[in-house]
């Protein structure tokens, strides 16, 4: 410990002395340990904690399966018979979005919702901090409304008041009473929810059809020592009995089965690990620029090993004192990269909600801290170990005659070979970059099917209840229209249901009228369908490329029409012209005519569309809705409109125009279409920005080994560059030596870059569209700009050789 003592007072003594060093090495490390703690933080919220729930592993999402559709909702009546026979969960529950006007103790408000069944919370291990969960008598048709409140609304709404229970609060005109309130640090998939009502008091029809989904869900908790293999095999005999109890309804139906916390997380591991990866790369260039910078200081400090030597100090003993050094170092640019760090995750915290799951379980907890420490002795040893054997190997003769210029070569050897290691790992994480970039501008020429400027979409809605009929819904929404319509700047205005492009996807079963009718709902063929007016076309941009789309004639009264689109058109008309035919819509239990064909709306972005299970989409009359929907939809619509300036702006008259003519409607999750398109590529975006920072950071590391190597090396060749000048060189005899020393390590690091860059890219070839992983266009131009910006980095000390005065350089040492 005394020997350690020493050693850590010389070190402090020796970055005193050179203040510069130090603070270039401390303030590289802190870049790539900064970094790589922000990433790993974000890493170990996401995939590594568990989710914050009792026995998070038992926990799974349980899931209907149909041929092609392994993750659909599941339907009420199915989910009953599961909780019934099923023999390896001890608790299955349901829920499904739904948002609600609240009215009745203050100003009326949207909130979000879940209609949930009573075994939802104790299936998460989730106690209320007031009241009561629901019961099994809660959740019938008939009982007494009931609801939970969420700890967000409990505490903007009633102040955190402990006396809310058995107070009421109005939900979409029905009166509910508070049961209890669940903690405010509760999420489910990343979402807070401010009510929760029971699912099995909900009455519409649909709801106890069998053929019929509702987007519901379900999440199981599995019985203690059951593994999930166990579990579907158990679920895999409940749908085959179901599938023989009700052939038309469940045939070819399964059942997924999937761990909860796989499911939140979804597809983000491989984005995250890429990422990682690149961060990676980012800190041993890190390392070996210090590294670099260490050895060229050792090389400078060749006389005082060469007297430690001579006075008795061992080989090793000057190695410790060199690993000393490193590991302060390291320690000091832990300590600053922890700073970045905390910088880094406060960004992140601000930038990827909506983008990755889990973004609340994203802190500098104890492992991160432990991943910092662990990461900075890492860092000491790749970049202390090599300077540290290199400089405690001396010629003691040599070092003390003042002569060392035979060993020049040997010593610059290890220095190339960190620069070109620094130019390969660059050249890898700028062609990542490159490969995201030109990713990102094929997805942003993509058609999505649609005209997105001065688009904008919004929520409606209308007041309602039990009595409220079809006909009285039709009246006020036609209002609704004529109201928007004469708002100045609006130049087209649609209701719609069903699916929005982007943001909600719906879809029926249908077959072609004159073919084979299929046996039964799941052999029928899915398109999605949106429900919508005469002006969607217009306030949508969509392209009408046969025939004619809904007009205000194809209202309640008239015979029911559609228009579908050119992929429908394609895979059930292939040779023929659809215009005429009629389609049997099974769930509406109506046949349609078609009317119209319009361009294909790309209705999960324009990078997934062609991924999905289910292309064809078909466009129906709003005001031809069956008459149950028709009454529902009073609880919540979607608005499409077109604005001839810019929609954000036209929405304070839109919101003033709508409060004039029913001001109990209420308008909330406005969106102009351009946000909507740039919010599905948010995840991509955020990976190029990433990977171009990192690549950016990567490549000014690499310049500046690139600079300090050569300018080091003609420091130490001045005398020769003086020789050779003497003997007749010109300056430009100079430049290209220094130049092509430069470009040998450049282009080494390059070739090595390439080959790597080869191998690792393929990785992330699923965040890719419209580019290849081995891209040879981004390739080449990578490699090309590495390079000269490599030989940019050199000229610097070019410039410094080729002013070397022959007269000043014989007499130099």
């Amino acid at each position: 410990m005394t020997t350690l003592a020493q050693d850590l007072r010389y070190a402090v003594r020796m970055f005193l002395k050179s203040p510069g060093f130090a603070g270039i090495a401390v303030l590289t490390l802190a870049l790539g340990i900064g970094a790589s703690t922000t990433l790993f933080s974000v890493v170990n919220g996401v995939l590594l904690n568990p989710l914050p729930h009792p026995h998070p592993e038992d926990l799974v999402a349980v899931y209907s399966s149909t041929p092609g559709f392994d993750h659909a909702p599941s339907v009420y009546l199915n989910f009953l018979d599961w909780q019934r026979d099923t023999q390896t969960f001890s608790s299955l529950a349901m829920y499904r979005n739904q948002s609600y006007n609240a009215t009745g103790s203050a100003e009326g408000e949207r909130v979000s919702g879940y209609q949930i069944s009573a075994g939802f919370f104790s299936t998460l291990g989730v106690e209320p901090i007031l009241g009561r969960s629901f019961r099994s008598d809660d959740d019938q048709l008939g009982a007494a409304p009931v609801v939970i409140l969420g700890g967000g609304l409990w505490q903007r709404k009633y102040g955190s008041s402990p006396d809310v229970i058995g107070k009421s609060l109005t939900l979409n005109g029905i009166s509910y009473i508070v049961v209890g309130v669940i903690p405010a640090g509760f999420t489910f998939y990343g979402h807070d929810r401010d009510v929760y009502t029971p699912i099995g008091q909900w009455n519409d029809p649909s709801f106890r059809d069998r053929r019929i989904s509702v987007s519901a869900r379900v999440i199981g908790r599995l019985k203690p020592h059951i593994t999930l293999p166990q579990a579907q095999a158990d679920m895999d005999v409940i749908a085959r009995h179901l599938a023989a109890a009700f052939p038309v309804a469940n045939k070819e139906a399964g059942i997924t089965l999937v761990f909860l916390k796989e499911d939140i997380v979804g597809n983000v591991q491989p984005f995250l690990l890429v990422l990682l990866a690149a961060v990676g790369f980012l800190l041993l260039i890190a390392c070996a620029n210090v590294a670099n910078l260490l050895l060229a200081r050792s090389m400078g400090r060749s006389r005082e090993f060469a007297v430690r030597a001579a006075l008795g100090a061992g080989h090793w003993r000057v190695i410790r004192q060199l690993l000393t050094e490193s590991v302060l170092l390291a320690g000091l640019g832990g300590m600053l990269g922890l700073l970045f760090a905390f910088c880094g995750v406060k960004a992140v915290l601000n930038t990827l909600p909506g983008i990755i799951p889990r973004v609340e379980a994203i802190s500098l907890d104890g492992r991160v801290l432990l991943f910092t420490l662990a990461l900075s002795l890492f860092a000491a040893i790749v970049f202390g170990l090599a300077p540290a054997l290199k400089g405690s190997r001396v010629d003691l003769m040599e070092i003390l005659k003042e002569t060392g210029r035979g060993s020049i070569g040997t010593r610059h050897r290890l220095q190339r070979i960190f620069v070109a290691t620094e130019v390969a790992l660059a050249l890898v994480l700028l062609i990542g970059a490159g490969l995201m970039l030109r990713s990102l501008s094929a997805l942003w020429r993509v058609n999505p099917g649609f005209n997105p400027s001065h688009a904008i979409t919004f929520n409606l809605s209308m007041p309602s209840s039990a009595a409220t009929t079809s006909a009285e819904v039709r009246a006020r929404l036609r209002r609704f229209d004529d109201t928007l319509g004469s708002v100045p700047g609006v130049q087209a205005v649609s209701v719609t249901l069903g699916s929005r492009p982007l943001i909600h996807d719906s879809s029926l079963p249908f077959w072609i009228e004159g073919r084979p009718k299929p046996a039964n709902l799941n052999e029928m063929p899915q398109a999605m369908f949106y429900l919508v007016e005469a002006g969607f076309e217009q306030a949508m941009g969509i392209t009408l490329e046969r025939g004619r789309f809904v007009t205000p004639r194809d209202n309640e009264n008239a015979p029911v029409v559609i228009d579908i689109d050119d992929a429908f058109a394609r895979a059930w008309f292939p040779q023929e012209n659809p215009i005429g035919k009629r389609v049997h819509l099974e769930e509406f239990d109506v046949q349609a005519e078609i009317v119209g064909v319009v361009g294909h709306v790309r209705q999960w972005g324009p990078g997934t569309d062609q991924k999905s299970a289910i292309e064809a989409q078909f466009f129906y009359p709003f005001m031809q809705m069956p008459e149950s929907l028709m009454r529902m939809s009073a609880d919540g619509v979607a608005v499409v409109l077109r604005t001839s300036g810019d929609p954000g702006t036209a929405m304070g008259a839109v919101r003033s125009a709508v409060a004039k003519n029913d001001p109990r409607d209420v308008i909330y999750g406005v969106q102009t279409m351009d946000e909507v398109i740039a919010g599905s590529l948010a995840a991509r975006k955020v990976s190029m920005i990433l990977l171009g920072v990192f690549a950016a950071l990567a490549l000014l590391l690499s310049c500046v080994g690139i600079y300090g190597v050569i300018s080091y090396a003609v420091g130490q060749r001045t005398h020769e560059i003086g020789v050779r000048m003497a003997l007749g060189a010109q300056r430009r005899d100079v430049l290209r030596l220094v130049l092509g020393e430069g470009a040998k390590m450049a282009l080494v690091g390059v070739a090595a870059g390439i080959g790597a860059a080869l191998g690792l890219t393929h990785l992330m070839a699923n965040q890719l569209f419209g580019v290849t992983a081995q891209d040879p266009l981004t390739f080449a131009a990578v490699a090309i700009a590495l390079t000269l910006v490599a030989l940019l980095a050199c000229y610097l000390p070019a410039r410094r050789a080729m002013r070397v005065d022959p007269m000043v350089a014989l007499r130099y040492e």
